[in-house]
């Protein structure tokens, strides 16, 4: 079973975090402290005590705007230890995925933290430890709606709907979602996005990047490279995707 030590400089959030930690079946302790400099201390006192010993901790929930050392300061620390933690975020900010799984976090969960979030962030980190876990809590399973994506940030969930996405950005383990309003972070690979979307015209055009045909502009050749214009974005075209795509806008009705 996990150990776990929550960080966050908002008592009444750090508070319910322990609690929902707590009372997790895979987590056999969970404890908080209110600021890096804090959670630093009870890390160093934890990797003294050794991978068995009474202190040790699995797995830290770490916020990521706070005074002083951040989160992310924190998580660059980590890096450099011989056994450090593993490292959740737990944040009310999006903006900082693609960092967070730079410094190969496990999990990136957003605030307001919901039971069933928290509890698939515990599986993965329960995963990559290895840990014998405990049965999950039960977590209701919806059929995704074909035509619309749901979208959850500070405590507001949004139907975004496919037909308004102009193209998908891949960032690490989630996917941004853009459309002419703006943008979205989902925890979705492109790959399955790009399976579930291909009958609807999306088509693949770089390792990073899924299109919706009816959104391409301009297709641009340019001293033998290719772009795509969508919207005001240019957006970088393979070369083993660059002969599909014009094909299929060819084709286009």
């Amino acid at each position: 079973m996990l150990r776990a030590l929550a960080v966050d400089d908002e008592r009444p959030t750090l508070e319910e975090l322990v609690y929902l930690l707590n009372a997790d079946p895979r987590i056999a302790a969970a404890e908080g402290a209110s600021d890096a400099t804090e959670a630093l201390r009870r890390i160093n006192r934890a990797l003294e005590s050794g991978p068995d010993g009474p202190d040790a901790i699995d797995v830290v929930f770490l916020d990521i705007q706070m005074p002083g050392l951040d989160g992310l300061d924190l998580a660059r620390l980590l890096t450099g230890f011989a056994r450090p933690p593993l490292v959740v975020f737990v944040t009310a900010h999006e903006d900082f995925a693609v960092q967070a799984f730079d410094l190969k976090a496990v999990d990136y969960v957003l605030k307001p933290v919901r039971r069933e979030r928290l509890a698939e962030a515990v599986r993965r980190a329960a995963e990559r430890r290895g840990t014998a876990a405990a049965p999950a809590p039960p977590i209701p399973v919806h059929e995704p709606d074909p035509d619309h994506v749901t979208v959850e940030l500070g405590g507001v969930t949004r139907f975004v709907p496919v037909d308004d996405i102009t193209h998908v950005e891949a960032q690490g383990d989630y996917a941004r979602l853009h459309t002419d309003r703006g943008s979205h972070l989902v925890r979705i690979p492109l790959s399955t996005l790009e399976e579930r979307w291909r009958a609807r015209g999306f088509v693949r055009i770089h390792r990073r990047h899924l299109v919706a045909l009816r959104h391409i502009g301009e297709l641009r050749l340019d001293a033998g490279t290719v772009s795509v214009l969508v919207g005001t974005e240019e957006l970088q075209v393979s070369r083993r995707h660059a002969r599909e795509l014009r094909d299929l806008l060819m084709r286009r009705p």
